[in-house]
C-alpha cells in the first residue's frame, strides 16, 4: 500500500474542516481508482491537523494527485495554516483486538535512516518492536510508512486513552537506544486524536 500524508500546522477550524472533508470530499474520494482509506486526526490546542490517505498502488496514489490538490486547497481555505505533503510506502499495518475508533489517541513519530538499511530495520521492527507494542495495554493499531529513496518515514500508533499512550511512550524510551544503534534517528513527536476514519 502507498500513502499520502498531509500535515497542517497553524490549523484553526479543525472541526469544521472534518465536517467539510467527510461531507464534500470523501464521497468523491471513494470513487478514485485504488483508494483504500482515509484517516483524519488533530490536536486542537497545538493547531495540528493530519490527513492520511492509503492507496492500493503507487500509480493509484500518484494519479489522484490532481484531485488531492484541489481538495486540500478547498479544505485549507477553511482550516487555515500551512501544509506539507509526504508520499510514503506503508510497510507495516497492524490492528489490535479492538480496532481504532474516533476519539482514540494517535502518536506519530518521524524517523530517518540510511535508505540502504530500511529492510533490515523493518525486520527488527516487525520481530521485536511490534510484538512489544501489541502486548502493551490499550494498544489499538500501529502503522509504519517509509520513503525508500530518502529513508524518511513515520511510525504511528493508536491507543485507547491518554494513560495507555503515556505508558507506551515510557516503554518506547527503552527501545530508543537499540534503534539509535542501528542508525535510526527520531524527529518530530505528535500527539493527536482520531477525528474521522473512512
Amino acid at each position: 500500500m502507498y500513502a499520502r500524508l498531509i500535515t497542517v500546522r497553524g490549523a484553526t477550524k479543525i472541526d469544521e474542516t472534518v465536517d467539510f472533508i467527510r461531507e464534500s470530499t470523501v464521497p468523491d474520494l471513494r470513487q478514485q481508482k485504488g483508494f483504500e482509506s482515509i484517516n483524519l486526526a488533530g490536536n486542537h490546542a497545538a493547531g495540528i491537523f493530519t490527513v492520511l490517505t492509503i492507496w492500493q498502488t503507487e500509480a493509484d496514489r500518484d494519479s489522484s494527485e490532481g484531485f488531492s490538490e484541489k481538495a486540500r486547497t478547498e479544505a485549507l481555505n477553511i482550516l487555515g495554516g500551512e501544509l506539507t505533503v509526504d508520499h510514503l510506502e506503508e510497510v507495516v499495518r497492524e490492528t489490535g483486538s479492538t480496532p481504532p475508533t474516533t476519539g482514540a489517541k494517535l502518536h506519530v513519530r518521524s524517523i530517518k535512516m540510511d535508505p540502504a538499511e530500511v529492510d533490515g530495520n523493518l525486520a527488527v521492527f516487525k520481530d521485536t518492536v511490534l510484538p512489544d507494542m501489541k502486548a502493551t495495554p490499550g494498544f489499538m493499531a500501529a502503522r509504519q510508512m517509509i520513503n525508500r529513496a530518502t529513508g524518511e518515514g513515520r511510525v504511528g500508533t493508536v491507543w485507547a486513552d491518554e494513560s495507555s499512550l503515556d505508558a507506551a511512550l515510557q516503554k518506547a524510551e527503552d527501545r530508543r537506544a537499540v534503534a539509535n544503534s542501528r542508525g535510526v534517528q527520531f524527529g518530530e513527536d505528535l500527539r493527536l486524536e482520531i477525528l474521522f476514519r473512512g
